[in-house]
């Protein structure tokens, strides 16, 4: 028996009006095996997870757990068989406790009133926190704790349930470098206990660390499997996306207009004491590198407008801009793709001519009513241009896959041809092959003379995109690297506050 997988998806296959999501997709899971699972987005990931997890049903194909077929028709069924999900939204309450949440809708209770009995689900909790090294108290509230931290409780709730197959989608998309080695330390040492893990993610240098097997899935179907050893980064990209590595990064050939944005004595209300000031370009991708916490985010969200009027001095050119609301910025040809796309970026519960129209929605409309028709020519355009994966322009968009849903919300501005592009981790969460189409159209609108500012948290997309790196260290710029002086050394050195000779200022007074 101790030969047989744990788990078996044989010739898996779903379809969805109009899409083949699932084409005789199989795999394969041993026990206490890190098995990382890749692929675009689109490529089948979430639809094969969702029906191990009892959301779908297959339309052809069978699920064996310990060598015998089961029927996993709900989330219930699947906890019932051991398999537990680490989501990339974390499913906690912020307002209980570490307990409350691990046997959140388990909890033991008293006879014969039914009360919950609380001094069990703590002594329970304590030795889980314990295995996975979590030195915080079984009653600390949710909210009190870091997003690594959070996650962790959602493994204690896993292997509470007696998880014997744990799945984790993009685990480490909202982690510090630090708390991301902590996590692949400990994947390694549940599959030393026994625990099996589907890994997913989009960052292929994790897998070197954590995985023994990696299968690759592209338009709904198997395109191969790799062993630890095989898994080279090149390999992995031509079986997910089918081009070359060379075709992702495109130097800059753009003439710039240095100093064309201005912004001087910006100050965010996470660090009202500190007053940021830098130039960027025409014509430049200014990359924006810094350590999780260190303003980055709070100072794009000020300059366009976000939290009130700001103070700073603004300019664009000649001009000395006003901006005192979102909507000034807006007017001003300066916009924001957020970090977080679906709650800031997008109406996901619209369709995606709605959400591409959104922003400029008065130059559609003719005497106080919406020209649906110059809605649906403009998204279509947006569509062709960026190539977004959808079956129409009224598919809603929270039926596309996140890729695809970053491209919408970079067609709403690139309609409105964007005088200065703020993008906030404009890749988080998405594939290799959508990450290439979103640095080329970074590119050309930089070659076309846009200010691009990039906010990256991923080291390779920051060393391979920018022309300069400004680096930030607790609020403040500690200084900025031409392209030659830009390396992993230097950005980790100044986004620790430390001084790097190679650094020039951030501006020129």
């Amino acid at each position: 028996m101790s030969d047989t997988p744990l788990l078996e998806m044989r010739g898996i296959s779903k379809r969805f009006p109009g899409v083949v999501a699932l084409d005789n997709v199989s795999l394969q899971i041993g026990r206490g095996e890190v098995v990382a699972l890749v692929g675009e987005n689109g490529a089948g990931k979430s639809t094969l997870m969702k029906i191990l997890g009892g959301v779908y049903q297959p339309d052809e194909g069978q699920v064996l757990v310990d060598g015998q077929a089961v029927k996993i028709q709900n989330v219930t069924d699947a906890m019932r068989l051991g398999i537990a999900f680490i989501h990339q939204e974390l499913n906690v309450l912020t307002n209980l406790d570490v307990a409350a949440n691990v046997f959140l809708g388990r909890e033991p209770v008293h006879a014969p009133f039914q009360l919950i009995n609380r001094r069990k689900i703590h002594a329970d909790t304590a030795p889980l926190l314990k295995r996975l090294g979590l030195d915080i108290s079984t009653r600390t509230r949710l909210d009190k704790l870091s997003i690594a931290q959070q996650q962790m409780v959602e493994i204690a709730k896993a292997l509470s349930l007696n998880a014997r197959l744990i799945i984790m989608d993009e685990p480490t998309s909202s982690l510090t470098l630090s708390e991301t080695k902590r996590l692949l330390e400990l994947v390694c040492e549940l599959g030393d206990q026994g625990v099996s893990i589907i890994y997913i993610s989009h960052r292929l240098g994790e897998l070197d660390e954590c995985a023994d097997r990696v299968v690759v899935l592209r338009d709904g179907k198997n395109a191969g499997g790799l062993s630890h050893e095989e898994a080279t980064h090149d390999r992995l990209i031509g079986m997910m996306v089918g081009r070359e590595i060379k075709t992702f990064y495109v130097k800059s050939e753009a003439q710039t207009t240095p100093g064309y944005f201005r912004v001087r004595n910006v100050r965010s209300p996470m660090y009202p004491n500190q007053a940021v000031s830098f130039d960027a370009g025409k014509g430049e991708i200014l990359g924006f590198a810094g350590l999780v916490g260190a303003g980055r985010s709070e100072i794009a969200k000020t300059i366009v407008g976000l939290d009130g009027p700001t103070a700073a001095e603004i300019w664009l050119g000649d001009k000395q801009l006003s901006i005192g609301s979102s909507r000034d910025a807006i007017k001003h040809g300066i916009y924001l793709v957020p970090e977080d796309r679906r709650g800031e970026g997008l109406v996901v519960e619209m369709s995606v001519r709605e959400n591409v129209t959104l922003p400029s929605l008065p130059r559609f409309t003719r005497m106080g009513l919406i020209q649906r028709s110059r809605e649906q020519k403009t998204a279509s355009e947006q569509i062709s241009s960026l190539k977004i994966k959808t079956p129409t322009t009224e598919a809603l968009v929270l039926n596309l896959s996140g890729g695809n849903q970053q491209k919408v919300v970079l067609g709403k501005w690139l309609a409105m041809e964007p005088k200065v592009m703020i993008l906030d981790e404009p890749t988080r969460g998405i594939d290799v092959g959508a990450k290439a189409e979103i640095y080329r159209l970074m590119r050309e609108l930089a070659a076309q003379g846009a200010v691009i500012l990039m906010i990256s948290s991923d080291m390779e997309e920051v060393l391979h995109v920018s022309d300069r790196v400004a680096v930030m260290h607790e609020g403040v710029i500690t200084g900025v690297l031409d392209r030659p002086d830009c390396s992993e050394e230097n950005i980790m050195q100044m986004a620790v506050g430390r001084h790097v000779a190679a650094a020039k200022p951030a501006f020129t007074a």
